[in-house]
């Protein structure tokens, strides 16, 4: 089981959608958020994924298709 934190910035087009259930019923993946700061406008999650490493991987890969910005987080920094 792998474990990667990750940092999703919104568009203002998806805050309303429920991507990050969608993301925890489509792959095999667990979702944690960390922190949050979401409002009508615009958002970001700090998210621990954990499972698979190929599945964290598609998952994100999703997420970015999707129009979700994905950055790194190393401890309690965000890159990117």
């Amino acid at each position: 089981m792998a474990s990667k934190r990750v940092r999703f910035t919104f568009p203002e087009n998806l805050i309303k959608e429920p991507l990050i259930y969608n993301l925890g019923k489509e792959f095999a993946v667990i979702t944690n958020v960390r922190m949050a700061d979401v409002d009508e406008h615009t958002g970001w999650v700090v998210l621990e994924l954990e499972g698979e490493s190929g599945e964290i991987d598609r998952s994100l890969d999703w997420a970015r298709a999707k129009g979700v910005r994905v950055d790194p987080v190393t401890g309690d920094v965000v890159e990117g």
